[in-house]
């Protein structure tokens, strides 16, 4: 019998009768981490590290929730699990399933750059390795976050000087508060709604950040000029926005590495920075792993498992309902235009 198997509902262990990240409501689940499409409501019971638990209780509500510590072992019917840090948000985690000495690793969504927020990824040893691959494809590299964010910093400038909120649009749970992390303030920070609530869910963890203002429907904007807005990329295309009169608009993702996405985004500027493994961090990932089988999905599946193959692995692809950094575009192009 496999250790883990491949449903309708989510990835599945029958030895321990629970599932991992499912897309439908079971009984028992085990969640790598708060993003919507991985914590879905719905579920008897759920699973997950300490440090992830306060933004899933906020997104979803009054669940049944126990929590786990980082590398605590815990039996369930006859498997035994436990979680490791995957560097993707605050308290990610990688899943590991151990049933009669064969161990499976579900990555989640993880990177293996570190920055100022999440706990950083660690290796796990198994058998077989559950891998997304978001970004899946040779192109996607990520440069070192530092100069990202000194790029942000330096177009934050000089909208500054010009009079012009600086308006960027990134995820309002992990990239919204790796901005705020690593950005310099330089003058005032106003937040979406949505962003500041999962920043004070992450303030009340003991996890520090600058001091920011939501902007609220009373709020006078014009006491706050050339502040740095953060929102989630969907606000920045409605009537969120006109409330800023000139403003210079940027989005942060790994998606920004394309020139095709970029120029559909119909942004100022695009900043290259994501919290999924780039092309050399899935490599790497993989192969500290140890393991000879590899699963992929969610991202360049079909593309990154014939790689795999020819680099000796047993790879397949697995169909889920995750969606890793889309951007809240429909889908990844599948011939991407590369940003030069």
């Amino acid at each position: 019998m496999a250790v883990l198997t491949f449903t309708d509902r989510g990835i599945y262990c029958p030895a321990g009768d629970f599932h991992i990240d499912p897309w439908r409501p079971v009984d028992r689940a085990l969640i790598t981490h708060g993003h919507s499409d991985h914590a879905r409501p719905g579920h008897q019971r759920y699973l997950a590290t300490e440090a992830a638990a306060p933004v899933i209780r906020h997104r979803l509500g009054a669940i049944r929730i126990e929590t786990i510590r980082y590398g605590e072992a815990r039996r369930i019917g006859d498997a035994t699990v436990s979680f490791h840090p995957a560097g993707h948000v605050p308290g990610s985690a990688q899943i590991r399933v151990e049933v009669a000495g064969e161990v499976w690793v579900v990555s989640g969504d993880y990177k293996l750059q570190r920055d100022a927020l999440s706990e950083p990824f660690e290796p796990v040893p198994c058998h077989a390795f559950i891998s997304e691959c978001t970004f899946g494809l040779p192109v996607f590299r990520w440069q070192d976050p530092a100069i990202v964010t000194e790029a942000i910093g330096a177009w934050w400038a000089s909208n500054r000087a010009e009079g012009r909120f600086s308006v960027i649009g990134a995820y309002a749970f992990g990239k919204a508060q790796r901005l705020l992390a690593g950005v310099a303030p330089a003058g005032p920070i106003l937040t979406h709604g949505a962003v500041e609530a999962t920043n004070q869910v992450l303030r009340d963890q003991g996890i520090a950040l600058p001091e920011t203002v939501q902007v609220t429907p009373d709020l006078d904007i014009k006491a706050f000029p050339g502040a740095l807005v953060i929102a989630p990329p969907s606000a920045l295309g409605g009537p969120w926005m006109r409330r800023f009169g000139p403003a210079s608009t940027a989005f942060a993702s790994g998606w920004m590495a394309l020139r095709g996405v970029r120029r559909r985004r119909a942004a100022d500027r695009g900043f290259v920075i994501s919290d999924h493994a780039d092309w050399p961090g899935l490599n790497a990932a993989i192969r500290a792993t140890g393991a000879e089988r590899i699963f992929v999905t969610h991202g360049y599946t079909a593309q990154f498992r014939r790689w795999l193959v020819d680099q000796g692995f047993d790879a397949e692809v697995v169909a889920t309902e995750y969606e890793g950094e889309m951007l809240e575009t429909s889908s990844a192009p599948a011939t991407p235009e590369v940003e030069e």
